[in-house]
């Protein structure tokens, strides 16, 4: 009896210290970690550090091992999930929506991928000199603008506003110019207005509105209206006066978001667990990167056009958003 008594406690602790039998790292009893890659950006932008700030909640909350890789953004994060090189990636919704629907810079169908949440607004800025006679997108005609790279969602986003104010690239000079050539530009008075496509405030626009004066074109509420009906992932948002130098009434204007996107073949229950801890732990995830302010459980969703993974779409419904 006693010797059957010691092996059973022998059988006992042996199988504690086996794989997959203990927890140490936040995983379930009896269940082996899962490890993911999340594709993000560039060191120097906001993507790779916020992506960082989110990997180090997910690993303590919802029991993953993620490991951030740096990537060149939005296209090549949606490339890296559709061949499953990675299983996570932080992208604009506009190249979300490209993707999935095989347009633009995408030329097949990326249809596994799966939208979490929406994470922060990237604010389209349309920035004219203070003192010019240029007060809405309709105005641009037979100016220079800034446009933003060729092939880039910038110039994608553009294009689309100026079909929405009926103004034909026939009717201006478009400049294929990125945001660095613009600003330059713009501040030598070689172009009256460009285009940005980022968190607000920009150090872009600082920049420049601490040298001249400058306007950002505020839009109407039926415009605003018009553009989010006909391309759902440009959403609705307002820039709060006194957000640049000068700038002293609210602009409105629409915005991509920053979504977090994941493959249709992570499991629900491992999306689940991390919707729930970015909601749950959202006071971790401002302590360690201030984006995580911008995140809102009544926004989750709001700009998301492809289909939501089922991991996601369970936690929502459980908090009455979905």
């Amino acid at each position: 009896m006693k010797k059957t008594a010691v092996l059973l406690a022998i059988v006992v602790i042996l199988a504690g210290l086996l794989p997959g039998c203990g927890s140490t790292d936040g995983t379930a009893v009896g269940r082996t970690p899962v490890f993911l890659t999340l594709a993000t950006g560039g060191t120097a932008g906001i993507y790779f550090p916020f992506g960082e700030a989110l990997a180090k909640v997910f690993n303590s909350k919802a029991g993953v091992q993620i490991s951030v890789q740096a990537t060149d953004g939005s296209v090549e994060n949606l490339q890296l999930v559709n061949r499953r090189d990675a299983e996570l990636a932080i992208v604009q919704t506009d190249m979300m929506d490209y993707a999935y629907n095989g347009r633009e810079t995408f030329k097949e169908k990326m249809t596994t991928i799966r939208g979490i949440s929406i994470l922060y607004p990237e604010i389209i800025q349309i920035v004219v000199q203070a003192d010019s006679n240029i007060n809405s997108i309709a105005d641009l005609k037979g100016k220079k603008v800034g446009i933003g790279a060729p092939g880039s969602g910038t110039e994608a986003n553009f294009r689309q506003l100026a079909a929405i104010y009926e103004l034909d690239y026939k009717a201006f000079q478009p400049l294929y110019l990125s945001f660095a050539a613009s600003a330059a530009q713009f501040k030598e008075k070689s172009i009256d207005a460009f285009i940005l496509v980022s968190a607000s405030p920009s150090t872009i626009i600082q920049d420049i509105a601490a040298h001249q004066k400058i306007k950002i074109l505020s839009m109407s509420d039926a415009d605003v209206t018009k553009i989010n009906r006909q391309y759902p992932y440009l959403a609705p948002v307002t820039i709060p006066a006194n957000t640049y130098k000068g700038q002293t009434a609210a602009v409105r204007t629409v915005a991509v978001q920053a979504a977090l996107i994941a493959g249709s073949q992570v499991p629900e229950d491992v999306v689940y667990n991390m919707t729930r801890s970015l909601f749950e732990s959202q006071a971790e995830l401002v302590r360690l990167h201030s984006k995580g302010k911008e995140l809102s459980l009544e926004k989750a969703t709001r700009g998301m056009s492809i289909p939501l993974h089922p991991g996601a779409i369970k936690y929502y419904k459980e908090k009455g958003v979905y």
